[in-house]
Protein backbone atom coordinates (compact mmCIF):
# COMPACT_ATOMS: atom_id res chain seq x y z
CA UNK A 1 0.00 0.00 0.00
CA UNK A 2 1.24 3.81 -0.82
CA UNK A 3 0.15 6.57 0.20
CA UNK A 4 1.10 10.40 -0.13
CA UNK A 5 0.46 13.75 1.09
CA UNK A 6 1.86 17.67 0.80
CA UNK A 7 2.38 20.20 2.70
CA UNK A 8 3.47 24.14 1.71
CA UNK A 9 6.28 25.71 4.02
CA UNK A 10 6.41 28.89 5.30
CA UNK A 11 9.80 29.74 6.04
CA UNK A 12 13.52 29.30 4.35
CA UNK A 13 14.58 27.01 6.87
CA UNK A 14 12.84 25.23 9.11
CA UNK A 15 11.57 21.77 10.59
CA UNK A 16 7.93 20.51 10.17
CA UNK A 17 6.60 17.66 12.39
CA UNK A 18 4.98 14.98 9.42
CA UNK A 19 4.13 12.47 12.07
CA UNK A 20 0.32 12.89 12.05
CA UNK A 21 0.19 12.13 8.61
CA UNK A 22 1.85 9.68 8.31
CA UNK A 23 -0.06 8.13 11.31
CA UNK A 24 -2.70 8.35 9.27
CA UNK A 25 -1.76 6.45 5.86
CA UNK A 26 -0.36 3.85 8.30
CA UNK A 27 -3.67 3.15 10.27
CA UNK A 28 -5.81 3.54 6.76
CA UNK A 29 -3.60 0.89 5.58
CA UNK A 30 -5.02 -1.56 8.29
CA UNK A 31 -1.42 -3.23 8.27
CA UNK A 32 -0.36 -4.72 11.73
CA UNK A 33 3.22 -6.11 11.22
CA UNK A 34 5.56 -4.18 8.77
CA UNK A 35 7.73 -1.89 7.27
CA UNK A 36 6.85 2.13 6.91
CA UNK A 37 8.78 4.01 4.27
CA UNK A 38 8.88 7.89 4.25
CA UNK A 39 10.19 9.70 0.80
CA UNK A 40 10.59 13.27 0.03
CA UNK A 41 11.27 12.95 -3.56
CA UNK A 42 12.51 16.85 -3.65
CA UNK A 43 16.21 17.86 -3.63
CA UNK A 44 16.68 20.62 -0.92
CA UNK A 45 14.87 18.88 1.38
CA UNK A 46 15.46 15.83 4.07
CA UNK A 47 13.08 13.69 6.55
CA UNK A 48 14.77 12.60 9.55
CA UNK A 49 13.53 11.16 13.27
CA UNK A 50 14.13 13.48 16.26
CA UNK A 51 13.30 14.33 19.61
CA UNK A 52 9.56 16.07 19.55
CA UNK A 53 8.99 17.12 23.31
CA UNK A 54 10.83 20.36 22.83
CA UNK A 55 10.70 22.53 19.64
CA UNK A 56 13.99 24.26 20.17
CA UNK A 57 15.92 20.67 19.18
CA UNK A 58 14.48 21.76 15.10
CA UNK A 59 16.52 25.07 15.87
CA UNK A 60 19.35 23.77 17.18
CA UNK A 61 19.51 21.23 14.22
CA UNK A 62 19.08 23.89 11.70
CA UNK A 63 21.97 26.02 13.26
CA UNK A 64 24.33 23.14 13.56
CA UNK A 65 23.50 22.37 10.15
CA UNK A 66 24.58 25.67 9.24
CA UNK A 67 27.70 25.98 10.89
CA UNK A 68 28.27 22.60 9.53
CA UNK A 69 27.50 24.20 5.57
CA UNK A 70 27.64 27.73 5.56
CA UNK A 71 25.60 29.57 3.15
CA UNK A 72 27.51 31.46 0.54
CA UNK A 73 30.51 29.81 1.39
CA UNK A 74 31.65 30.36 -2.50
CA UNK A 75 29.80 26.88 -3.31
CA UNK A 76 30.05 26.54 -7.25
CA UNK A 77 26.43 25.41 -7.42
CA UNK A 78 24.93 28.88 -6.48
CA UNK A 79 26.35 30.51 -9.59
CA UNK A 80 22.85 28.72 -10.88
CA UNK A 81 20.15 29.21 -8.73
CA UNK A 82 22.42 29.66 -5.36
CA UNK A 83 21.06 27.11 -3.03
CA UNK A 84 24.36 24.58 -2.79
CA UNK A 85 23.96 24.40 0.85
CA UNK A 86 20.76 23.23 0.83
CA UNK A 87 21.53 20.87 -1.62
CA UNK A 88 24.12 19.48 0.28
CA UNK A 89 22.22 19.37 3.27
CA UNK A 90 19.90 17.62 2.47
CA UNK A 91 21.73 15.36 0.63
CA UNK A 92 24.11 14.77 3.79
CA UNK A 93 20.45 13.76 6.06
CA UNK A 94 18.42 11.89 3.09
CA UNK A 95 15.42 11.61 1.51
CA UNK A 96 13.56 8.97 3.76
CA UNK A 97 13.12 7.16 6.96
CA UNK A 98 12.30 3.61 7.69
CA UNK A 99 9.90 2.87 10.49
CA UNK A 100 8.98 -0.45 12.19
CA UNK A 101 4.95 -1.02 12.46
CA UNK A 102 4.27 -3.33 15.15
CA UNK A 103 0.49 -3.53 16.37
CA UNK A 104 -1.04 -1.46 13.55
CA UNK A 105 1.37 1.46 15.48
CA UNK A 106 4.57 3.53 14.07
CA UNK A 107 7.58 1.75 16.40
CA UNK A 108 8.61 5.29 16.96
CA UNK A 109 10.43 6.21 20.77
CA UNK A 110 8.85 7.97 23.54
CA UNK A 111 10.15 11.46 22.75
CA UNK A 112 10.58 10.83 18.17
CA UNK A 113 8.36 12.20 15.76
CA UNK A 114 9.30 12.20 12.09
CA UNK A 115 10.36 15.42 10.74
CA UNK A 116 10.78 17.08 7.49
CA UNK A 117 13.49 19.58 7.03
CA UNK A 118 13.47 22.02 4.89
CA UNK A 119 16.58 24.12 3.36
CA UNK A 120 15.18 26.08 0.55
CA UNK A 121 11.72 27.08 1.55
CA UNK A 122 9.37 28.37 1.79
CA UNK A 123 7.78 26.20 -0.90
CA UNK A 124 4.19 26.38 -2.40
CA UNK A 125 4.16 22.42 -2.43
CA UNK A 126 6.60 19.69 -0.74
CA UNK A 127 5.20 16.47 -1.78
CA UNK A 128 5.58 12.88 0.56
CA UNK A 129 5.41 9.29 -0.31
CA UNK A 130 4.54 6.58 2.16
CA UNK A 131 5.32 2.93 1.49
CA UNK A 132 3.72 0.50 3.83
CA UNK A 133 5.09 -3.24 3.45
CA UNK A 134 3.52 -5.86 5.12
CA UNK A 135 5.79 -8.51 6.61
Amino acid sequence: MMGEFTLKTSKQFETVDITSQVKKIVKDSKVKEGLCIVYCPHATGAVIINESWDPNIGLDFLDALDKMVPLHAGWRHDKVDNNAAAHIKAAILGPSENIIIKNSELRLGQWQNIFFCEFDGPRTERRFYVKIIKS
